[in-house]
């Protein structure tokens, strides 16, 4: 019951239902879960390396979205793979769902093999550093040059015979020719998107589209969530091609038990990829 409580505020119908149905009424029970006192958090249960799992899953899908961004991606339109290559990331193996359906990709993809990614490169920070190495720095900035350096476990980077810690130094990612990929914040692993949009992708990412504009026209004729519908779909061209391979996945996440594509009537009301289109839906008895 306490996670019940914990999501009250949240879902109160939901929890209240949920609540009564495990606890009931009467002298035994309790009349409503909004009315009990809020649970002492020392009771709930810890799990310090879930918390830090999901930490670094968040952390794999901002960078991801962020090159979706970058590369004028839309959210709905999906991508083949994501690879995430790095140090232990066998934590992130049993989550990979969360990241596929987050950053909407078929696959994600986890190596230990950064080469084939790219490389960082290291930059010294000579002004930071001159006054404690002195010409020790000119060795250093050689040593980065050529590759000569590794990063130890803490963090910290050994290079032409000196430690350089947090704030003496950079490293920049240079991802391999072709590639599109960005660096997590510890350096310690890099996501790669793989941006190209094959027709077939392109395809399902329209019929994402018109799901969301058949979805919303249902909401604004008022129609109940479950109630089935007739659909005409006003598109010709390229997008009625995207359509016509997609008509029964788009059928039945707008609950269609009917529909039809027809010529369009005039310019269209929506658009997906540039390519305009119009919908008509209504209630089935």
């Amino acid at each position: 019951t306490t996670l019940v409580q914990l999501v009250a505020p949240l879902l109160p119908m939901v929890a209240e239902e949920i609540h009564l149905g495990l606890c009931g009424t009467g002298e035994t029970g309790d009349s409503s879960v909004h009315l009990l006192e809020w649970p002492d958090t020392a009771a709930l249960p810890q799990d310090p390396g879930l918390v830090a799992q999901m930490d670094r899953v968040r952390e794999v899908c901002s960078v991801a979205l962020g090159l979706r961004e970058d590369h004028r991606l839309r959210a709905r339109l999906p991508l083949q793979s994501l690879t995430i290559a790095g140090r232990d990331l066998a934590g992130l193996e049993e989550l990979s769902g969360l990241i596929r359906d987050e950053v909407n990709v078929r696959q994600v993809v986890l190596t230990d093999d950064l080469s084939r990614v790219g490389q960082f490169l290291l930059r010294p920070n000579a002004k930071v550093l001159g006054p404690r190495l002195g010409k020790q720095v000119q060795d250093v900035i050689r040593a980065a040059k050529a590759g000569e350096w590794h990063q130890l476990d803490d963090g910290t980077v050994s290079v032409g015979g000196a430690n350089l810690a947090s704030g003496e130094f950079e490293l920049a990612l240079q991802p391999a020719e072709g590639r599109v990929a960005a660096p997590l914040r510890g350096n310690d692993a890099v996501v790669e998107l793989d941006v190209e949009v094959t027709d077939e992708l392109r395809d399902e990412g329209r019929a994402r589209d018109i799901v969301r504009v058949v979805q919303q026209a249902r909401k604004d004729a008022g129609l109940h969530v479950s109630d089935r519908i007739s659909l005409t779909l006003f598109a010709d061209g390229e997008l009625a091609s995207s359509i016509a391979a997609h008509r029964d996945w788009i059928d039945s996440q707008v609950l269609a038990t009917e529909s039809r594509l027809a010529e369009p009537t005039g310019a269209g009301s929506a658009e997906t990829d540039g390519l305009r289109f119009s919908v008509a839906v209504e209630r089935q008895a």
